[in-house]
């Protein structure tokens, strides 16, 4: 089931039995706020009955009901009332206490665990998930769809609890006193109930494509946030606060359809109830009137009528909660359940110490979307020694990286690190071996030193600074008025390009990885900064295993093997001297970046 697109078939009561599914171990807890819920509600309804109890002491003092337990007096039977009412309203309160407690540490803990487990799920979901799906729908699942069911369990659980043990104490009591005023009060029942669940059916896809319009509009808030720069420069403010205006108003019609229909609820269910409590005035008053029916039982049934069927004009509201809740369930279960297919099932660890030989063996791999990949390639890196993968955009270089990282598992041939496939060991050991800087830096919210250090938070500063240096990065840390704490900002906003690309390299230096991944590294710096990372290199190449994507080649002329790729095939391979001797597709987009050629004539273009 897509999580974008959640089947609107599936009913909310299925969606409540995955929810106790996923919940079961905290049965025990529910259990328990459940039981204070009736508790309490019987507590609550107790005093309609004392009242009704009390007129009957009022209007036959001596021959009343009470009188009959042993209290003779008309003073003592209202003394012993007075005794209930106090225990029963203190009963009423400790237990609302308890429910309240219960259910709100339940909402707290069910919700953490909902979000804390969505997230661990969505990590180890494959990089397929991300390519294809929004941040914003992710984000509007693990943050509002989580709090949605929050609030339901706050309260709206209690309330549908309550309205049952109301339901069925009070009819209790009611064919007790009258079975012919019972069966007039309950008359309306049936239809309140037909038409909870008449709403609940039409309401249920109605909250579903509200919860799509929430994910739409957090997609392109998050959208439009992470990309104001390029909106600023394109004077694009007005055209993309329209389109903001226009997932905003989708998700206002998606919801005013839905309080359409929740909102008609209510006066259908106030003419049920008042059709019940007029029967139970009319008639209980008439058998009183006539002596077949006590005064006080009387006031009884007339008092319990109102408890029975006016809280029902609240199961409108809860039922609307209710609905909010599933549908958002049934977004976060469906997400915990998106399968993972690369798939961690081995504890074995790469061999140590890991020496970096890495080696495609006949590896072919294509996306799903646009079939473009790799096919039949092998090539050979011995440990210790730098691959430059070079050619056009999209020919595949970077999917060898990922199926090296096991960002991505082959569909034929085989990937390995030192003669072990990479399918046959941990994840966690097989990244704890490479190293990588990619184009597209990522930076977290935090210190310098929290990013430097991220690969290895335990690292002394003397280490962290000796990475720095290394990448070159540490002449310009070391004049900032706070150095290592300076906060770098929001995906390192507060950083030149070239200085996040400086301390994505000096993490990865930190980490110390027998393999070094430089994905197109230098392709977005300044020549001040490519010579730097260029001189790094030199430094740290040494005794490591280097694999580098790159477009510039004058930044890999110095590598051990240079592999040309052509729409997923290596197509040429060897040395710089000896692919410009051989004059093919190396050669001559060579000429076009020293400006001996035109770009025209170059086939890797």
């Amino acid at each position: 089931m897509s999580l974008a697109q959640p089947s609107r078939r599936t009913s909310s009561f299925h969606a409540l039995i995955r929810l106790l599914r996923y919940a079961r171990g905290y049965r025990r807890h529910i259990i328990a706020a459940a039981s204070c819920s009736i508790i309490n509600k019987l507590f609550d309804i107790a005093p309609e009955i004392l009242i009704g109890v009390a007129i009957d002491v009022v209007v036959n003092q001596e021959r009343s009901f009470v009188a009959r337990l042993g209290f003779t007096t008309p003073q003592e039977q209202i003394m012993i009332l007075a005794v209930l009412t106090f225990f029963i309203w203190a009963g009423e309160s400790i237990f609302e206490y308890l429910y309240q407690i219960l259910w709100r540490n339940l909402a707290q803990r069910l919700q953490a665990d909902l979000r804390q487990d969505t997230y661990e799920h969505a990590q180890r979901l494959d990089m397929a998930f991300f390519e294809a799906k929004s941040s914003g729908q992710l984000v509007a699942t693990m943050n509002d769809d989580v709090n949605q069911l929050e609030r339901f369990l706050d309260g709206g659980a209690n309330a549908l609890v309550q309205v049952g043990v109301t339901v069925v104490a009070v009819g209790a009591v009611f064919f007790v006193i009258s079975p012919l005023i019972a069966l007039l009060a309950f008359t309306p029942i049936p239809l309140i109930i037909w038409g909870a669940f008449y709403f609940q059916r039409k309401a249920g896809p109605l909250y579903s494509d509200v919860r799509e319009k929430v994910g739409d509009l957090s997609s392109r808030l998050s959208n439009n946030l992470a990309g104001i720069a390029t909106i600023k420069s394109f004077t694009s403010e007005a055209r993309e606060a329209d389109r903001l205006r226009v997932a905003s108003e989708a998700y206002v019609e998606a919801n005013r359809r839905a309080i359409r229909v929740s909102s008609a609820f209510i006066p259908v269910i106030r003419m049920a109830i008042l059709a019940g409590f007029l029967a139970t005035f009319t008639v209980g008053g008439m058998l009183a009137l006539r002596g077949d029916l006590n005064v006080g039982a009387y006031g009884v049934l007339v008092f319990l009528t109102q408890r029975l069927l006016w809280p029902l004009t609240n199961l409108a509201e809860v039922i609307d909660l209710f609905e909010r809740a599933m549908a958002s369930t049934r977004r976060i279960l469906d997400l915990l359940q998106v399968p993972i297919l690369v798939q961690d099932n081995s504890a074995r660890e790469l061999a140590q110490p890991v020496r970096g030989a890495v080696s495609f063996d006949a590896v072919s791999f294509h996306y799903a979307s646009s079939g473009a990949g790799v096919e039949a390639v092998s090539l050979e890196v011995p440990a210790g020694t730098t691959l430059a993968l070079v050619g056009a955009t999209g020919s595949g270089k970077s999917t060898l990286i990922k199926l090296l990282l096991r960002f991505y598992d082959p569909q034929q041939g085989e990937v390995c690190v030192d003669g072990q496939p990479v399918q046959s060991v941990s994840l966690a050991s097989l990244r704890r071996a490479i190293g990588l800087v990619s184009q597209d830096v990522y930076l977290f919210e935090g210190s310098i030193r929290d990013n430097i250090a991220y690969g290895r938070p335990e690292a002394s500063e003397a280490e962290v600074i000796e990475a720095a240096r290394i990448a070159e990065a540490w002449e310009f840390i070391e004049v900032l008025p706070q150095g290592l704490d300076t906060p770098v900002g929001e995906r390192g906003i507060r950083l030149s390009g070239g200085q996040r690309q400086r301390l994505s390299l000096a993490r990865a230096l930190l980490k110390d990885s027998p393999i070094l991944i430089l994905d197109e590294a230098t392709s977005a710096v300044d020549n001040e900064t490519e010579a730097a990372i260029q001189r790094s290199l030199k430094r740290i190449a040494h005794g490591r295993t280097v694999i580098m994507v790159a477009h510039r080649l004058s930044t890999i002329v110095h590598a051990d093997e240079i592999a040309v790729v052509h729409r997923g095939q290596v197509v040429e391979r060897g040395s710089h001297r000896t692919l410009l001797a051989l004059d093919g597709y190396y050669a001559a987009q060579w000429r076009v970046q020293t400006g001996s050629a035109r770009a025209k004539d170059v086939p890797l273009a």
